[in-house]
């Protein structure tokens, strides 16, 4: 027998009533009943009643207990009385009669919060203590899942032929979109390695190397702001690249992958197999953003054409974006205005325009004077409005017009309940342009630097670089990217030059990407990758609304980790052994 244990908490069933058995966990609760004593006893599988034996000795002692310390019994497995039984658990239907209890480690500080309380419980508390946190059902549940879907997906990977490769995680620095986190080296004065933002380079030189699919689960760090569905500091991402291949093959593989993953922990539905597939521009237009929640059926349709002959100062010169909601008429008018509100404070807009759609077709709002009879019934016509229907407007230039607008539609999606929360809706993004303008009129990379543009070098040479496309896209679901991918850059010249339109001039390349630059000379097969986050996997598949609910000891939203009081502050003689000098004016 073994000293501790010789069975888990959620094993004993009714065929154990008689036997001899030891178990071991954590007190959760205790209920001294006078005569009688009950603790129920959790261990990571589950929850079995104790009851101790009449003898007074036995009560005081097990009455005493502090919730939360170790304990190991022995005892005899019982059946409960017919009143005691519990449902809600496993071992509802028996208990243990205890002939021995051993407190192994008994609880001597205060708990800072109740575990599996419903309270709610302030979440840095919950971070500096997480120990006691992940004791719950919540989060152990969601570590269980989380190592199962792990498990699931290497071996989804693995049958598709994919060789799982570790790349390192000292790296060099490159420009990759995010602040790198920096390493400075003891060996080599006033130099610096950096953590992977992304095994990006490593995953490609994988591709000159001959290795034909390569996948791993990858670290990535980057310093950037948290988000509920973004962790600073650190996340995981399912890697991969496929040598010889097209973007079409990346899909097939990636959506039998997720479909499988998503098929397998969740019961919800769907939506479609395989993904629509939806170009980058078309998605800004009808959705307003480029990760669409295809659950939400609102439109945004364009109709500036419209207001170029109607006098209303606001909308002049403007680009106009336009969402119809079906059959609101019952929204009392402070419904309406809640909206306006919404789009002036949450989205700093400058105001939000609306329209109902009266029994004879006519519109009643704060612009219905403003507007002509075939104006009116060219919007109805465009926007398959009718009676019972409301019109949003949203007037600004193009890029805000659309941000704006997916910002409304995402908000009335929300508010009048036309979410199915039992759906998962995935799409593919597609032809994303390659450049775009900064604020300061500068032309940058807009989505992933390696990737290959569309038309190759002649439409690099000959086009603008802003009409240029890209091989990239993203797998979105349920208004989460879920990832970025793209078919990659294999060609010396077609990388300098998109780099050299991007203001980045060949000795640049070679400084920053020169490995990829030197192993390109030698031959690189075509190949592309992509990446889904798998923290944002299992916040959809756990039904979690933070990210953190997900990861095991995950940074706080200001990318401390309270537990271990990181960041912190190091010795002198550490800084001096790595040759760096602190300037904190």
């Amino acid at each position: 027998m073994n000293e501790y244990r010789d069975i888990y908490c959620n094993s004993i069933k009714l065929d154990d009533v008689g036997k001899k058995v030891r178990i071991a966990g954590f007190v959760q609760t205790i209920r001294d009943l006078g005569g009688l004593v009950f603790l129920d006893i959790r261990d990571m599988y589950g929850i079995t009643q104790v009851v101790t034996s009449g003898k007074e000795e036995d009560v005081d002692f097990a009455s005493h207990i502090p919730i939360e310390s170790c304990v190991s019994v022995l005892g005899t497995v019982k059946k409960r009385a017919e009143e005691t039984i519990n449902p809600k658990i496993e071992t509802g239907l028996v208990e243990i009669r205890i002939e021995e209890i051993k407190i192994l480690s008994k609880r001597t500080e205060n708990l800072p919060f109740e575990v599996n309380s419903e309270q709610i419980v302030r979440e840095d508390l919950r971070l500096e203590y997480r120990y006691l946190d992940l004791r719950g059902d919540k989060l152990k549940n969601n570590l269980i899942l989380r190592a199962k879907v792990l498990q699931f997906l290497r071996n989804e990977m693995t049958k598709n032929g994919f060789l799982e490769v570790q790349t390192p995680i000292l790296t060099s620095s490159s420009p990759e979109g995010a602040r790198d986190y920096l390493v400075p080296s003891r060996l080599h004065p006033g130099e610096f390695y950096a953590l992977p933002q992304a095994p990006q380079q490593f995953k490609q030189l994988l591709m000159v190397s001959g290795i034909d699919k390569y996948f791993q689960i990858a670290p990535c760090f980057r310093d950037e702001d948290a988000r509920s569905d973004r962790a600073p500091g650190e996340f995981y991402q399912l890697d991969m690249e496929m040598a010889y291949s097209t973007q079409e093959d990346v899909f097939n593989v990636m959506e039998s992958v997720i479909y499988n993953t998503f098929k397998e922990f969740s019961n919800k539905k769907i939506s479609s197999f395989p993904f629509p597939r939806i170009p980058y521009h078309e998605s800004m237009e009808k959705y307003g953003t480029d990760k669409p929640d295809l659950r939400n059926p609102l439109i945004i349709e364009d109709i500036t054409d419209i207001f170029e002959n109607i006098d209303l100062r606001a909308f002049s010169g403007k680009t106009v974006k336009v969402i119809s909601t079906h059959k609101v008429q019952d929204q009392p008018r402070s419904f309406f205005e809640s909206m306006t509100e919404f789009a002036i404070k949450e989205c700093k807009a400058k105001g939000l325009a609306w329209l109902r759609v009266m029994e004879d077709r006519t519109f009643q709002g704060p612009i219905a004077k403003f507007i002509p009879d075939d104006a009116r019934e060219e919007m109805l016509k465009r926007t398959n409005s009718d009676s019972g229907d409301c019109l949003f407007f949203i007037a600004e230039n193009l890029k805000r017009a659309q941000e704006l607008s997916g910002e409304i539609r995402t908000e009335l999606g929300k508010r009048l309940n036309l979410i199915d929360e039992n759906t998962f809706s995935f799409c593919w993004i597609v032809d994303f342009p390659m450049f775009e303008l900064t604020d300061n009129g500068k032309i940058e990379f807009s989505h992933n630097p390696f990737s290959m543009p569309q038309g190759g070098l002649e439409a690099l040479n000959s086009k603008n670089p802003l009409d240029i496309l890209a091989y990239q896209y993203d797998m979105v679901c349920n208004g989460i990217e879920l990832s970025s991918g793209a078919v990659r850059n294999h060609d010396t010249e077609i990388m300098l030059k998109a780099f050299s339109i991007a203001g980045y001039p060949e000795e640049s390349v070679k400084n920053k990407f020169g490995a990829l630059y030197k192993a390109f000379k030698f031959g690189a097969p075509p190949h592309a990758g992509i990446a889904p986050g798998i923290d944002r996997m299992l916040m959809l598949l756990s039904n979690s609304s933070n990210i953190r609910e997900v990861i095991a000891f995950p940074l706080n939203s200001k990318a401390q980790d309270l537990m271990m009081n990181a960041p912190g502050k190091v010795s002198n003689e550490q800084l001096r052994d790595i040759h760096i000098k602190l300037d904190l004016k």
